[in-house]
């Protein structure tokens, strides 16, 4: 199931808009309702003010009705294996498991599986009550 998800978030990151840092990066999100949902980075000349690919996928998501991260890819075109950056990974948590299963890729595939905890132990949490 991995490998349509790094598909997805290849196709994805074609559409990152890069033109300060020249690194684009696509993200691909397994939501609980089955569904694929895409995001690349948008960046602002107003730095820091655009847009990781993870949260742009993840907004996809939420405005498609979905709530929960089932798996999850992420790839940059200059950077194999690019991990989430820490604000991210605090966005991905906030609608994934500690067991979600995170997928970095280079340019021909998942090439390491994380699960959510790994990539953000002992994560910031809050009881909603």
């Amino acid at each position: 199931m991995s490998h349509d998800l790094f598909e997805a978030a290849r196709g994805a990151m074609a559409f990152a808009h890069a033109p300060y840092s020249k690194f684009p990066v696509g993200a691909a999100i397994r939501a609980e309702d089955g569904k694929v949902y895409t995001g690349a980075n948008i960046e602002n000349l107003s730095f820091p003010q655009g847009w990781c690919a993870e949260p742009t996928a993840i907004s996809a998501m939420i405005m498609g009705g979905a709530k929960k991260i089932v798996e999850m890819a992420v790839i940059a075109e200059k950077l194999p294996l690019c991990p989430p950056c820490g604000g991210c990974r605090q966005k991905i948590s906030e609608f994934a498991e500690k067991d979600t299963k995170i997928y970095l890729c280079d340019e021909m595939g998942v090439k390491k599986t994380m699960t959510m905890e790994e990539l953000l132990p002992f994560s910031f949490e809050a009881e909603l009550g």
